[in-house]
């Protein structure tokens, strides 16, 4: 009579620490044993997390990791699926080896390696061939990871090979309707095949992505019958009985949340872990009164606590009374430290060394621009004495029209907002709100303005942002041409003039820092267009 009892871990493993994460992996065994589990299942590259990226062409890491798997080899008493890098003379490979007394009874190797939008696996590994089935507790267990699952050979091999529980090892970045579409796709697997499974995921950020855990369990209907937490850590014992479960969870303890509330805490999680694994004390930000700002302090404070987080507020002669006021609320409604720091001086004393150069020339955007870049700098020396991250503060729809200056407010380590449109960036502010009334309401509801000028409006160089937002998205996303959403009902001039705007800031965005992958097509790994470049959209 089957007698199996598994014991799934999600964690946030931290790239390149294999004894910090090979003694997590450990202690969550040992706690697993203790339960009277016989299986134990954690995330892809479990000793090494994901993504390494180009450690993995070292032969030196694959020598460690492989140290660290050997520790496994002590543990009696419970069989391990552990997810590590091999190498076999030349070839490479994503695997996972299966541990028992001792002993490594098999190995399985990641048959599809994905190698588009962030994923670089084909430049790393070789895809593996054989399906893996191995006995525990009376069943037949099957394994395939991640990328196996989106198509039905894999696991349709391991059902050949008699599997009867299907355990996928997923390191899976998150998006905004990530989890909807592994759960799809998870389901076809299992009406396909008959058969239930387990999705095992990873949690925490890594540079641009962000991982949500939410591990799952199918039973064989494709009903869900267990999920883990959603942004943490979760180890989870289940005994073989809730396999075959006959009916999905009703109120399953960790449901996964929705819309606004998902977003914001993929941000928060981002933030800290980039803050945190890259050893940074705090972070510091400019505040300027406007809504970007705000949020991203909300997000800062929501991520480290108020003690860790700084604001300046750097005001000059174009900076209006009301937006001096708003920044003292926020910054006393969240308790941080603020300063004030007044540029006219540095303005003017910059303004007279170029105006030799500049004689007979017009005030324009150079003068705009250096308003920005002396905030830059400002900022920079804050960091660079303190030891804390500047998070720079721009969100999707300027990234994507460089509605800001190169080495001004584009200065900064990480950029929180920078995969978030303009109009999210209100429902999420809004959100926030919900949750406590720390931004003030005058934020949310004035127009938008750069305050480089006199009466200066964001409307008055982009086009409305409820508009502006939807011709991004089809450009960016849908990968429409300019002619095909001018046909939605667009206007012309309008597509015309974001198209280039997205094109000529092309080199801008290059240049800017990284902030976490939330939409299905981020400014970071997942577009990756040369700067010179004479195609039209």
């Amino acid at each position: 009579m089957p007698n199996l009892k598994i014991s799934i871990f999600q964690f946030n493993p931290l790239v390149g620490d294999l004894v910090h994460n090979t003694n997590a992996l450990l202690s969550a065994i040992s706690i697993a044993k203790t339960e009277g589990s016989n299986l134990f299942i954690s995330s892809e590259l479990a000793i090494c997390g994901y993504s390494p990226g180009d450690l993995l062409l070292r032969a030196d890491f694959y020598q460690k990791c492989w140290a660290q798997l050997e520790r496994f080899l002590t543990i009696l008493g419970i069989t391990m699926i552990i997810g590590c890098p091999y190498k076999e003379g030349k070839r490479k490979f994503n695997s996972v080896f299966i541990i028992r007394e001792g002993k490594i009874l098999d190995r399985y190797d990641k048959m599809l390696l994905p190698n588009y939008d962030v994923f670089d696996e084909r430049r790393y590994f070789t895809p593996g061939k054989t399906p893996l089935v191995f006995q525990c507790g009376g069943i037949n267990v099957g394994v395939v990871i991640c990328e196996d699952m989106w198509a039905a050979k894999p696991i349709a091999l391991a059902k050949e090979k008699n599997a009867e529980l299907i355990c996928v090892i997923n390191s899976s970045p998150f998006s905004i309707q990530k989890h909807k579409a592994r759960l799809k796709i998870a389901k076809k697997r299992v009406i396909e095949n008959k058969i239930p499974l387990i999705y095992i995921n990873q949690v925490g950020g890594q540079d641009e992505l962000v991982f949500d855990g939410a591990s799952f369990m199918l039973n064989k209907d494709a009903k869900v019958i267990m999920q883990l937490p959603v942004f943490s850590d979760g180890l989870l014992h289940l005994n073989e009985s809730v396999f075959s479960a006959a009916k999905e969870s009703s109120e399953l303890a960790n449901s996964y949340p929705n819309g606004n509330e998902l977003l914001y805490k993929a941000l928060v999680l981002a933030t800290k872990d980039y803050v945190e694994k890259n050893g940074f004390k705090g972070i510091a930000l400019g505040l300027s009164g406007g809504i970007d700002s705000a949020l991203t302090l909300a997000i800062a404070v929501d991520a480290l606590g108020k003690d860790r987080v700084m604001a300046i507020m750097m005001q000059s002669i174009y900076t209006a009374d009301i937006s001096m006021q708003d920044s003292r609320e926020i910054a006393q409604n969240f308790g941080i430290k603020y300063e004030e720091i007044e540029i006219n001086s540095i303005f003017n004393q910059f303004k007279s060394q170029l105006k030799p150069i500049f004689s007979g020339l017009k005030e324009d955007v150079t003068e705009e621009n250096l308003q920005a870049r002396i905030r830059g700098t400002l900022l920079m020396a804050i960091s660079n004495k303190l030891g804390y991250l500047v998070l720079t503060t721009g969100n999707k729809s300027e990234v994507a029209t460089g509605y800001a200056t190169l080495y001004g407010d584009m200065v900064g380590g990480f950029a929180p907002i920078k995969d978030v449109l303009k109009t999210q960036v209100y429902q999420l502010s809004v959100y926030r709100n919900s949750i406590s009334p720390v931004i003030p309401k005058r934020i949310i509801t004035r127009p938008p303005s750069a305050e480089l000028r006199e009466n200066q409006l964001d409307c008055d160089s982009l086009p409305e942002y409820a508009v502006l937002d939807q011709v991004i998205t089809y450009l960016v996303e849908k990968m429409l041409s300019v002619e095909d959403i001018i046909k939605l009902g667009f206007k012309a001039d309008e597509v015309r003039k974001i198209a280039d705007l997205l094109k000529s800031s092309e080199y801008k965005r290059q240049q800017s820092a990284i902030g976490p992958k939330v939409s299905y097509v981020p400014f970071n790994k997942g577009w990756r267009y040369p700067i010179t470049n004479a195609f039209k959209f």
